[in-house]
């Protein structure tokens, strides 16, 4: 199982690049992927259908299951189990999806644009969905289930361009994706009652957790919410005819095979355990035969072809909704039928729209007509699965539709009107359903008087290959349904036998069941055939309420709500943020403090030694000065005094990595901050601010007093022995290495850390986007030997006051551009008056050895003080010397990779020590002390954290990288094309004087 799953995503994950080498026909290899699969699960199938049901893992017969430790602090494994249920959704998961992607190579152009992600998101939503069903864990299985979501989000947007194709892409989301969160608080509330989350073990306890009684009922009523909302039940209906706006092949397999089968997959997982349950009858019944009869009742008002079909898979989603809910094994062994039998014939038939659209350039049924002439293989083809769909015998949608009568029937003789009632509502729906089988029929292909026959091309056997092999399964499992039973009637066997066993089969004899296809079939002709008069009724109705009409409202709501909550918190103002900010950070620990009583300690010393009383001085003197600045370059600095202060306080306290650590973020980000101040004015006010200084010192003071008093009642209120006491042993036994900071960021914590590198990444990639708006600056310039000697920066800051310095510059400039070998690369095309040869020669002399011992202190930070963070931080600071020497062109040179390349690397060499120890057996994120003996360097010890460590040191790198480039580089660039522009413009000041310019 978990091969399949692992190729179906590894295979996704390149798609798009065997799709530059091969275009279109890459979708054959994509869908020869499920169909491997298919194949291993049809060799593989009687291990599922013969295994017991209701075997715990280990127990003998049980089915097949893979179970690997993920989290197990919180539960958390990555459990799948392959069993009849999971088998059988599989069936359609692969075995559908291999010939929709095999039909995507015909339905798509070789011109057509964003084909190799489209490819990509398609065959990863089958791997979802196969994780999905096969999951045997409650939160593993929440995961794909939302996977799903976000991968349906993007196959319905394909076409980003059209303003439907957005608005259905993110209805859907926002739709699936709330029914998802109420299914997500149902799934903890039954997960932390049962005491587990594998859904096995649920399952076999299930009459001991029904004893908690209310909890269960609204837990379970919660995970109801979410299946239905995936499902398109009443009253999220709504979401599944706008998301026609998917290409086909999205349509066939997520909106007829897939995705909306995933609510009808948790029903019918849930269903023998807790179909007893207070709300299971009334949401599942009520809403499923109520969606089957709103279903049926618009698909016969609709034009498009496809949207006759999207909204008959809603009423047949409701269908099956209704009988798979039902809890009875009659019901279980029709429903699982009929979920099969949609499969095909749904799938069927939204392909054959795809070929009819694609081919005549139209779905309008106003349109179409003598097409059964034109395409007589197309029209066989989508007669057979129209006619499955309208329960028409011998095919598997009739057989399927008789073992639903049978259920219902013997339903209704046990539980009187209600039975009565829902069997009624079936073959109204039924009725309805043979309605709008014909006219797709009548509207797609029929000829129709006053209209000419449509221009229409040949269809070629391998684009209608996929919906003909769909027909040829529901024609041949209608006159032989024997397999489907055999796999099928393990999964019923989960519910007790209320009467006499019913079977799968194409004749039954003269039974109530056949009467009431009798019924069914005639009045669905005459429903037919009287489609011009219930036009006009429909026409002179209007449908209350309109789901989708309530949806738009509510969004609308929404909207002006947030509008109006945001024109009064988003002001522009960042001291009314900061205010509001502190003010809650100072009221609600101090209330806490209050109110619990919090102790305080008995005696305070204000400081160890002199040494700490002269660092909190600097701090404090840092702080004033910042206040007290009018120019932001010294309010700047004045911060930066603060930082180091503090960085001279952790070092005499004997915390060496983070003395080390907290200096080269300082420094980092003095250099940031500085270079993003020439976009800013020079002073720090554009007005005097004297209104609410008194308000604004009160509250900075009660911050700062706060956070003492937190810190005071932090140290009095300890009564157990810290946990760091255990930490030495911890980090030299269990993560290889003497340095303890170092083995909980890459080790102990490694899952912290990837987090917030993964945030460094986000950062710099918003940096980037702020600046360069379209890419990151990744290209590199011009070669540096493209470069005029002295063009770089020159003229765009006021150097010369005097005559005197004016005289200075001239010679700088004659002097400064000798052809001789540079100290840097790039130092010659700097201008003159920018140039420092003193500094140049110290670059030179320093960068190397910056590099080399930033490499060091990656290596070595696993035992010594260092580590990735620190190292990177270093090799920021060497480039950020480089670019300070020799500008931007120098800074390209020194960099020849691109910064998202670096952060790219870091994540994935992070991402490889979490994944890989999975496959060798062992947790996420563990760590491996690999010992061993060289020659001469003598006995060594290699953990594999430091992988991880190396991912932190390429992430720190590109984060300074990208801020160089953005706040560094892409600015000198723009300011010297404003100066240059303003050059050109400018007849006031002759070239000699060009550097007296002022930049604006």
């Amino acid at each position: 199982m978990l091969i399949v799953l692992t190729l179906l995503f590894a295979v996704a994950f390149v798609a798009p690049l065997i799709f530059r080498k091969l275009g279109r026909s890459t979708f054959y290899i994509l869908a020869a992927v499920p169909a491997a699969g298919f194949i291993w699960l049809i060799a593989t199938f009687g291990n599922y259908t013969n295994a017991n049901q209701q075997a715990l893992d280990g127990a003998p017969n049980a089915p097949p299951s893979e179970v690997y430790d993920w989290v197990p602090g919180l539960q958390l494994e990555l459990a799948f189990r392959m069993d009849t249920l999971a088998a059988v959704l599989c069936i359609l998961i692969l075995g559908v999806g291999a010939l929709v992607l095999f039909y995507c190579a015909r339905y798509f152009k070789a011109d057509d644009p964003d084909i190799g992600p489209f490819g990509a998101q398609l065959l990863a939503f089958s791997g979802a969905m196969f994780g999905l069903v096969t999951a045997d864990d409650l939160i593993l299985m929440y995961i794909f289930w939302e996977l799903t979501s976000v991968l349906s989000y993007l196959l319905i947007g394909y076409a980003r361009h059209r303003l439907s194709a957005r608005r259905s892409a993110l209805q859907a989301l926002m739709v699936t994706t709330f029914g998802g969160l109420a299914m997500l608080v149902g799934i903890l509330m039954i997960g932390q009652t049962a005491g587990t989350y594998r859904i096995s073990e649920i399952l076999a306890n299930a009459s001991s957790i029904l004893a908690y009684g209310q909890i269960i009922d609204v837990a379970i009523l919660l995970i109801l919410v979410g299946a239905i909302s995936k499902s398109a039940l009443v009253p999220f209906h709504f979401w599944l005819p706008a998301a026609m706006a998917a290409p086909t092949p999205v349509s066939a397999y997520l909106h007829a095979a897939a995705m909306v089968k995933a609510g009808i997959y948790l029903i019918a997982r849930l269903s023998p355990g807790f179909s007893s349950t207070e709300y299971w009858h009334p949401v599942v019944l009520g809403l499923g035969l109520l969606t089957m009869l709103v279903g049926g009742w618009q698909a016969l008002r609709q034009h498009d072809l496809k949207l006759i079909l999207a909204y008959g898979t809603v009423s047949q989603l409701g269908f099956l909704t209704l009988v798979v809910g039902l809890g009875s094994q009659e019901a279980a062994l029709a429903g699982l039928g009929l979920l099969l039998a949609h499969g095909f014939f749904k799938a069927t038939l939204f392909l054959v729209v795809g070929i009819i659209d694609h081919q005549s350039g139209t779905r309008d049924i106003r349109e179409l007509s003598h097409l059964y002439r034109k395409a007589p293989k197309l029209f066989a083809v989508a007669l057979v699965g129209a006619a499955s769909m309208a329960g028409l015998p011998p095919l598997l949608g009739f057989v399927a539709k008789e073992s639903v009568y049978e259920a219902f029937i013997h339903r209704e003789e046990a539980s009187g009107w209600v039975g009565g009632l829902l069997l009624a509502g079936i073959v109204v729906g039924s009725i309805l359903t043979f309605a709008y089988s014909a006219r797709f029929i009548w509207g797609g292909f029929a000829a129709k008087p006053g209209l000419a026959a449509i221009d229409f091309k040949p269809v070629p056997w391998a684009f209608l290959a996929a919906p003909a092999i769909l027909a040829v399964a529901t024609l041949l499992f209608g006159l032989w349904p024997v397999p489907v039973e055999e796999a099928v009637e393990s999964y019923a066997g989960l519910f007790p036998l209320d009467t006499v066993a019913t079977h799968l089969a194409l004749w039954h004899g003269l039974t109530p069941a056949l009467g009431l296809t009798g019924i069914t079939l005639a009045a669905g002709v005459a429903l037919f055939l009287l489609r011009t008069p219930v036009a006009a009724f429909q026409a002179k109705i209007h449908v209350i309420p309109d789901a989708d009409r309530i949806y738009r409202g509510i969004i609308g709501v929404l909207d002006e709500v947030a509008i109006w909550v945001t024109g009064r918190t988003q002001r522009g103002s960042l001291v009314f943020y900061l205010c509001v900010i502190l003010v809650v950070a100072i009221v609600t620990p101090l209330t806490a403090v209050v109110l619990m009583d919090a102790p305080l300690p008995e005696s305070l010393v204000w400081f160890d030694t002199p040494a700490q009383a002269i660092a909190g001085l600097i701090v404090a003197a840092g702080a004033l000065g910042a206040i007290r600045a009018n120019k932001r370059f010294m309010a700047v600095l004045m911060v930066s005094v603060t930082g180091y202060g503090l960085a001279f306080i952790f070092a005499i306290q004997g915390a060496p990595d983070l003395a080390l650590t907290q200096l080269l973020v300082e420094t980092i980000s003095l250099v940031a901050i500085v270079l993003a101040l020439r976009s800013l004015p020079a002073r720090l006010w554009l007005r005097t601010p004297g209104r609410f200084k008194l308000l604004r010192a009160i509250i900075g003071a009660g911050f700062g007093l706060t956070m003492i008093v937190i810190a005071m009642t932090a140290m009095a209120a300890r009564t157990a022995d810290p946990i760091s006491l255990a930490l030495p042993q911890l980090a030299y036994e269990d993560g290889g290495g003497r340095n303890i900071v170092n083995v909980i960021l890459v080790d102990i914590r490694a899952w912290d850390t990837f987090g917030e590198i993964s945030v460094l990444a986000l950062a710099a990639t918003g940096v980037a986007s702020l600046i360069f708006i379209r890419g990151r600056g990744d290209k590199r310039p011009q070669s540096v030997d493209a470069v005029a000697s002295g063009s770089v920066g020159r003229g765009y800051e006021m150097v010369a006051h005097s005559d005197r310095e004016a005289a200075a510059l001239a010679t700088a400039r004659k002097f400064a551009v000798v052809p001789r070998d540079a100290w840097l690369v790039a130092g010659r095309t700097l201008a003159p008056e920018r140039r420092s040869i003193i500094f140049e020669v110290i670059t030179r002399l320093l960068f190397h050895s910056v590099m080399i011992f930033s490499v060091y202190l990656l290596l070595a930070g696993h035992n010594l003080p260092g580590g990735g963070f620190a190292g990177g931080l270093l090799a920021g600071i060497a480039l950020t010397i480089r670019y300070l020497a020799g500008g931007r062109v120098e800074l390209a040179e020194a960099t020849p990779v691109s910064a998202g390349l670096l952060l790219g690397l870091g994540l994935a060499a992070a991402s490889l020590t979490a994944v890989v120890p999975l496959f060798l057996g062992g947790q996420v994120f563990q760590s491996a002390i690999i010992e061993f003996s060289l020659p001469v360097f003598g006995d060594h010890k290699f953990v594999t954290s430091t992988i991880f460590d190396i991912g932190v040191y390429l992430v720190v790198v590109g984060l300074v990288l990208d801020v160089l480039r953005s706040f560094g580089a892409e600015i000198d660039e723009r300011s010297e094309e404003r100066t240059s522009r303003g050059r050109k413009t400018s007849e006031l000041h002759p070239p000699a004087t060009i550097e007296e310019e002022v930049s604006p």
